[in-house]
This record gives structure tokens, C-alpha cells and sequence, in this order.
């Protein structure tokens, strides 16, 4: 379908590497740009401005999300907090808002804003009136097949470490800057917290490699572009660049299968009906040991499981209604795995504090920083959400010991 040419030498530089070859009628440059350079950017505008190339299109390294965030600042505020709740997608929002300022704090390290070479593309395809092709897959499922990749204790560690290792203020390590530099944004945010960094490679990178191959292939066949120039990571050029020659599959079914985010395995998805199970029937056998047995687990799984999660909300700053609520609704939420505690503190977080339209406006600024993850009332619904459910997911497990104690004595 598309053979290689010679890789071009002229007009390279160590950080902005370029690459031709050829999809079928298609000529393609493919442009590796550094996430740190403002050399990067400046090689754009060379490409996309009066003597650079002749093209007729501009791939960039972008999903319509990551694009939306770049053009229109006014995206988050209609963020509909209720329906990301509702979707269970907090942790998602979540992840991209700490992706988000991790790439803030490398703006500002740096003097360069985010994105800047694909900020540039943007605007110079626009002044050109260029089609311009969203070639990268949507970050969320990016996310959420990096974590279906990892156990649930390298989940846990991952997050945690995400949450807090890319809110903090101190400076990007020259270490890291070389990793930024060669390789990828995601990559390297991610594989510092995650103990097997070979399980995130391919969710990472090579799948990635192999959707924005396709979605070039299938760019140039459908809409028959002669000439595209696509701006990407230099991370992604030699995976790109293989995939484009090496790759034969039809690209639409390429597309369909790296868009599927792999479902739970059989256990897991049976794993929170079979625990309430246990729970209801430890439950049972106490009533039917005594009366005053059962009553005392009862009170024993309302406490320990209502204040665990009471004290999530606590810590994420929650309205003291939502922490009541949270108190009444976990053990309650614990014992029906269709609903979880997070949503119902999260919704009356929400109708408590609704975010104001200046919360929204600062989101973006304010995650920079984890005391504003706390002051600003879009985010704080967030990590109530979060908390709260991991207090509540804790005390399922130790009012459940705490039971079984019960059971022994």
C-alpha cells in the first residue's frame, strides 16, 4: 500500500528530524518536533510559511478533545460536571486536568506555551485554509487501555503518583527533559509512576504509532490529499514511519480496534456481586447466631464504612452536608455495585457548590497547583468523587475483617 522513500537529511536539526515517504499517491513529511523546543514551533512556521513546503493538509498529533482545549479556551466551561459524574468518568477528567498541568509546568519552566508546535500548525494551516487532520487517538482511551494494561495495585500507585508527582511545583529534571525531548508527553508523565513501564509502551506509543498511521492511510485514501505534512512527537517518527510502510490492514478496522477499551475479565466483573454476597450472608449467619451479634456487625459495617468515606469527602474539603451524606450513603452504596458513594457526594457536592463561571475560566490554572485543586469548586467535586470512594472502597474491606472478627470471637 505505501512504500518509503529515503529519509530526507536537509534542514534537520537534532530535536526537529523530518521523514519522507510515500502513502500510495500520497506524499507524506512527517515532522518530529520536541515537547520542550521552541525550535519546534519555529520549524512549523518555517514548513507552513511562504517558501516552505507546497501541501494540501496538516496532520497534527491531536484527538478532537486535546484540539478543543488548544483552540477554544472556553471548552471546560461546558464541562457538564453531572454527566461526567453519572459516566463514571471523574478519574478520567481527572487524569487529563494532572496531564494538563504537568504540561503547564513545563510551559512555564521553559518560557514556551503548551503545545506551541501544534498551536502553531493550527494557526498556520487556518491562515492557509488548510484541512487540518486530528490523527491521535482520544486521550481517554488512551488512558483507560494504559490502565487495563496494569494490575490494581500498579493502577493505585500509578494514579497516586500522577496526582501528586505532576502537581508539584518543583522543575522538570534534565533527565526528564531528554526523555521530552526524544520521546513522547504521555510516556514520559506516566512511565515515571508505573513500576513495569513495558506494559505502558504499547497503549502509549505503539498503539499510538499504529492509529495515526491508519488514520493517515485513511485520510489520503479517502479525501485523495496529495501532499500532507503531520507534526508529531519526535518519539513517534521511527514507530510512524514503520507502520506507514509495514502495515497492510484495511485502516478503518485498525481504527475500530485500537478505539475498543478491553472489558474486565469474567472475575472481575463478578468479583462486586460475590462480595456483597459474602457480606449479606456473614450478615445472615450473625442474625441467626443472635440477635445482639447481627446488630452489632450491622452498626460495626455503618461506622467503620460511613466514616471512612465521611473522611474522604473530609480531606477533599466537602460541604459538611456532603459529608454527612457520604456517611449515610456508603454503607448503603457498598452493598450495590451499580452505584458507588462518589457519585451520590459528588452530586450533592455539586448542587451545594455549583462551580461558578469563574471556575471554570481558571481550571486550567488552578490544577497547576494542588492547593488549587482544593480552591477551585470544579475540581474539588472531582476529588470529593474520588475520595470519597476510596474511603468507602476501604471500609468495605475493613468493616468486612471486622466482621469476620465477629464471626471468630
Amino acid at each position: 500500500m505505501c512504500s518509503p522513500a529515503p529519509v530526507s537529511v536537509s534542514n534537520q536539526t537534532p530535536e526537529e528530524p523530518i521523514r519522507e515517504t510515500q502513502i500510495g499517491s500520497t506524499h507524506l513529511t512527517l515532522l518530529g518536533t520536541a515537547h520542550v523546543s521552541r525550535a519546534s514551533a519555529d520549524k512549523v512556521a518555517e514548513l507552513l510559511g511562504d517558501g516552505g513546503l507546497e501541501v494540501d493538509s496538516v496532520a497534527v498529533e491531536l484527538c478532537r478533545s486535546r484540539a478543543d482545549s488548544l483552540i477554544d479556551p472556553e471548552a471546560l466551561a461546558r464541562l457538564d460536571l453531572f454527566a461526567v459524574i453519572r459516566q463514571k468518568r471523574v478519574y478520567m477528567v481527572a487524569a487529563s486536568l494532572a496531564l494538563g498541568a504537568y504540561q503547564q509546568r513545563l510551559a512555564d519552566q521553559f518560557g514556551i506555551e503548551p503545545g506551541a508546535e501544534q498551536r502553531m500548525a493550527l494557526r498556520m494551516a487556518e491562515a492557509r485554509r488548510l484541512p487540518v487532520l486530528l490523527i491521535d487517538r482520544e486521550i481517554g482511551i488512551t488512558l483507560r487501555r494504559a490502565a487495563h494494561a496494569l494490575g490494581f495495585w500498579q493502577r493505585l500507585n500509578l494514579f497516586s503518583g500522577l496526582l501528586v508527582g505532576l502537581l508539584t511545583r518543583e522543575k522538570v529534571t534534565e533527565d526528564e527533559v531528554e526523555q521530552l525531548k526524544q520521546g513522547d508527553l504521555l510516556e514520559t508523565a506516566f512511565a515515571e509512576f508505573a513500576q513495569d513501564r513495558a506494559r505502558l509502551f504499547a497503549p502509549l506509543i505503539t498503539e499510538r504509532d499504529r492509529y495515526m498511521a491508519a488514520r493517515l492511510r485513511q485520510e489520503a485514501e479517502q479525501q485523495g490529499y496529495r501532499r500532507i505534512l503531520a507534526v508529531v512527537g519526535a518519539g513517534h517518527l521511527k514507530g510512524l514511519s514503520e507502520q506507514l510502510a509495514e502495515d497492510r490492514a484495511e485502516p478503518a478496522e485498525t481504527i475500530a480496534a485500537l478505539d475498543q477499551v478491553p472489558p474486565p475479565s469474567r472475575f472481575w466483573r463478578a468479583f462486586p456481586w460475590l462480595l456483597v454476597l459474602a457480606i449479606l450472608a456473614v450478615f445472615a449467619y450473625g442474625f441467626t447466631h443472635s440477635t445482639e451479634l447481627g446488630w452489632h456487625m450491622v452498626a460495626d459495617w455503618v461506622l467503620i464504612n460511613g466514616s471512612l468515606s465521611a473522611l474522604g469527602a473530609a480531606l477533599a474539603g466537602a460541604h459538611p452536608l456532603t459529608i454527612l451524606g457520604a456517611f449515610c450513603a456508603a454503607p448503603l452504596t457498598s452493598l450495590n455495585p451499580t452505584i458507588g458513594a462518589g457519585m451520590v457526594t459528588g452530586a450533592i457536592e455539586l448542587s451545594l457548590r455549583r462551580p461558578a463561571v469563574g471556575d471554570f475560566g481558571s481550571l486550567r490554572d488552578d490544577v497547576t497547583s494542588l492547593r488549587g485543586w482544593w480552591r477551585n469548586r470544579v475540581s474539588r467535586v472531582l476529588l470529593v468523587f474520588i475520595f470519597s470512594t476510596l474511603g468507602s472502597a476501604a471500609g468495605t474491606y475493613l468493616a468486612g475483617f471486622r466482621l469476620i472478627d465477629h464471626l471468630i470471637a
